[in-house]
């Protein structure tokens, strides 16, 4: 997940692990800058659409203007 905008809050990362936290989701962040936070979020895609949901309105303090995702190492295998 990648989130851009005005992010350069020092409250927002840990508002989002918190968040992730409380969704049951892991979370691993690999950048963040005053324009953009990357971060790989693992769990049921339901939950990790509630986290962008919560991101995207995110705290008073930044401004997210867009948000992309990628699905990294999924598959749609199924055993017979």
């Amino acid at each position: 997940m990648t989130i851009l905008g005005d992010v350069n809050s020092t409250s927002f990362v840990p508002w989002i692990q918190r968040h992730a936290n409380k969704l049951g989701l892991s979370q691993t962040i690999f950048h963040s800058g005053a324009d953009r936070i990357e971060l790989e979020v693992a769990g049921p895609v339901e939950l990790i659409d509630m986290l962008e949901m919560g991101c995207s309105l995110g705290p008073i303090d930044v401004w997210v203007e867009e948000i992309q995702r990628r699905v990294i190492g999924w598959s749609t295998k199924t055993e017979s």
